[in-house]
């Protein structure tokens, strides 16, 4: 199998394996998520001194620890937002009427700390990172993150599937904050914008001439940005969001149960 197709099913599956890891991990009892929490910390702290001493060398190995640990590290994020570890100060469903100003302040207050976490750490992977030969960690981070923002925009505004099974039933309150809608006239652009980076990737993987390293490292970041294309275009399309991850939501964790119409994201971690 060639280097390139091999980057493309680990990115793939580390993917789809992570995202229903995430949603299972969130919904143990609340003694086992604790000890999941610290798990996952420890598991970020590493994977973190990991991409640091990585990112001085480009090599396919560790274009391929790199772009894992970027995932470990974003993966603590996602867990401590659905187990409401770190949320937003407002903690509360959108007041009755907001619109406009007022309900974006509302949602933004809602997700606050969550956002300020992923800025903070993004900045220091940079740091850690900056001007070394392999970026394939900073690049996985960037482009998790500018996708993940760009759907909560796009959530804001309004989609057709709002896929109410990802969201815990304790940040059951943040369902108020998103609308459903046939389209927005965010999410073309997102789609169009995101499909021109992934073009640029795949010609520069596509260079003979371009080193095995960074064919390896494109292919996985490439991979990863295709597929949050594909989740944009599923927050439309008439189609279920949740049959790949059937697997991680059996049970329900033991809060109250989901009562409100609408969820905040089609994927994990779309507050």
């Amino acid at each position: 199998m060639s280097e390139i197709a091999l980057a493309g099913l680990f990115a793939v599956f580390i993917w789809w394996f992570s995202t229903g890891l995430v949603l299972l991990l969130d919904r143990l009892p609340h003694g086992a998520l604790r000890w999941s929490h610290w798990l996952s910390s420890l598991l970020a702290i590493t994977a973190f001194a990991a991409l640091a001493h990585t990112a001085r060398e480009a090599s396919v190995a560790n274009a391929y620890c790199a772009f894992t640990c970027a995932l470990l590290v974003w993966g603590w994020h996602e867990l401590s937002f659905l187990s409401g570890w770190i949320t937003g100060p407002r903690k509360t469903r959108l007041s009755t009427g907001a619109e406009g100003w007022p309900r974006f302040i509302e949602s933004v207050r809602a997700i606050l700390w969550h956002e300020i976490g992923i800025l903070a750490v993004g900045l220091a992977i940079v740091a850690v990172t900056w001007g070394q030969p392999n970026q394939v960690g900073m690049l996985t981070f960037l482009v998790l993150w500018i996708m993940r923002t760009s759907a909560k925009l796009n959530l804001f505004l309004g989609v057709r599937n709002l896929s109410e099974e990802f969201l815990p039933p304790h940040l059951s309150y943040l369902q108020s904050y998103f609308r459903r809608r046939p389209m927005n006239a965010l999410l073309p652009f997102s789609v169009l914008f995101s499909g021109v980076a992934l073009v640029l990737m795949v010609l520069r993987a596509a260079d003979p001439a371009a080193p095995a390293a960074e064919v390896v490292g494109l292919t996985l970041v490439g991979t990863m940005l295709a597929m949050a294309i594909v989740e944009h275009l599923m927050l439309v399309l008439p189609v279920p969001t949740t049959a790949l991850w059937r697997w991680a939501l059996r049970g329900q964790p033991n809060d109250v149960p989901v009562t409100v119409p609408a969820a905040p994201g089609a994927q994990p971690g779309q507050p």
